[in-house]
C-alpha cells in the first residue's frame, strides 16, 4: 500500500478531565482524512487505525466517541485504536512475539507473546521514560549547571554547550519552565550529550545510563522465551554509537536471549497494518482495552476489560 503523501501541521491536541480532547481531535483528523480520500480517488472505507501518544492512559473520550464520529463523517466500519507503542510495535515486529522499544523525547518498551501486552516505562518526563531523549537532555543540563556553580559532577564541555545553545545559564529556568513544550526543548540537548561523549566523562556517563535505563525496559517486557525478538524504532537512535555501543553492551548483560532485529517499518507503517488486518479479519495482535481496541458499528468494543 502507498504511503499518503505528507499532510499539513497542525496544532497539539487538547487534553481535558477525560484526557485527549474528542471533539478537538476529530476537528483535527476530518479535513486530513477527507484530503487523503480524495488522493485515493474516493471510496469506502473499511477500517481505520489511530495510533494516539496517551491513548492507554488518557483516551477514554477518544474511545467514547471517535468511533461512533468516523463512522458518521466518513462511513469507516470498524476503527482500532491503539497506543502509539502498539502501532510502533506493529510497524517494527508486525504480529510476531518480541519487544520493541519506541525511543525518541520520550521512551517506552512493549512486548507481547499474542496472548497480552507487557509495558514498560513511558510514563512521562516526569515520572519516567528514562533514557529517552528529554531525559539524557536534562541530565546533561543539570552537569552544565553543576559545572556554572562549581558543584562535583559537573561539565564544563555541556556548559559551554548549555550557553551556546540557550544564553547564559540563569536564565535557564526562565526559558524552559514556562514552556508547554518542556520535554521537546529538553530533547534538543540530547544531541550536544552525544557530541560531548568521546571526550567528556560526565557526558559519557550520562549516555551508558541512558543505555541501561533502556536496556531495564526491554528487559522487563521480553516475553520468556529461548530467543527474544527485541527492535528498536524512534529519533533517539540517531545520537549514534556514543549510545548504541552501550546499548548494545546492556542488553548482551541484562537480556542474553535477546534477538536484535532492524524494525521492519515506522508506526505510520504499524498503523495501516492494524487497519488492514482489521478490514480482513486477520489481527493477530493482542486486544486490549486501553492498548489496543477494536470498535465496530453496532458492535460493542473489543478489547479487555
Amino acid at each position: 500500500m502507498r504511503r499518503p503523501d505528507p499532510v499539513r501541521a497542525v496544532a497539539p491536541v487538547r487534553t481535558g478531565p477525560r484526557g485527549i480532547d474528542a471533539g478537538h481531535f476529530v476537528e483535527q483528523l476530518l479535513p486530513m482524512a477527507r484530503g487523503l480520500l480524495e488522493q485515493a480517488g474516493g471510496g469506502r472505507i473499511a477500517a481505520v487505525a489511530v495510533g494516539a501518544a496517551g491513548m492507554a492512559t488518557l483516551g477514554d473520550d477518544l474511545r467514547a466517541a471517535l468511533p461512533a464520529a468516523l463512522g458518521r463523517a466518513l462511513g469507516v466500519r470498524r476503527t482500532a485504536l491503539a497506543a502509539d507503542a502498539v502501532t510502533a510495535y506493529a510497524g517494527a515486529l508486525g504480529d510476531r512475539p518480541g519487544a520493541v522499544v519506541a525511543a525518541g523525547t520520550g521512551m517506552i518498551a512493549i512486548g507481547t507473546d499474542l496472548t497480552a501486552w507487557r509495558r514498560a516505562d513511558g510514563w512521562g518526563h516526569l515520572l519516567g521514560d528514562c533514557g529517552g531523549g528529554a531525559w539524557i537532555g536534562r541530565a546533561g543540563l543539570e552537569a552544565a549547571m553543576r559545572a556554572h556553580d562549581g558543584r562535583r559532577g559537573g561539565s564544563r564541555a555541556l556548559l559551554a554547550r548549555a550557553e551556546a545553545a540557550f544564553g547564559p545559564p540563569a536564565g535557564l529556568p526562565g526559558q524552559l519552565y514556562p514552556r508547554a513544550d518542556r520535554p521537546a526543548v529538553l530533547a534538543s540537548f540530547a544531541p550536544h550529550v552525544a557530541e560531548c561523549a568521546a571526550d567528556d566523562p560526565v557526558a559519557d556517563g550520562i549516555l551508558r545510563a541512558a543505555a541501561r535505563h533502556i536496556a531495564e525496559a526491554a528487559a522487563a517486557v521480553c516475553p520468556v522465551a529461548d530467543a527474544c525478538d527485541v527492535a528498536f524504532t524512534g529519533g533517539l537512535l540517531n545520537l549514534g554509537e556514543p549510545l548504541l555501543a552501550p546499548l548494545r553492551a546492556e542488553l548482551a548483560e541484562q537480556l542474553p536471549h535477546a534477538r536484535p532485529v532492524p524494525a521492519a517499518g515506522d508506526p505510520l507503517d504499524g498503523a495501516v497494518r492494524i487497519a488492514a488486518d482489521v478490514a480482513e479479519g486477520r489481527l493477530r495482535l493482542p486486544l486490549d482495552s486501553r492498548m489496543l481496541s477494536v470498535h465496530g458499528a453496532g458492535d460493542h468494543e473489543q478489547g479487555d476489560s
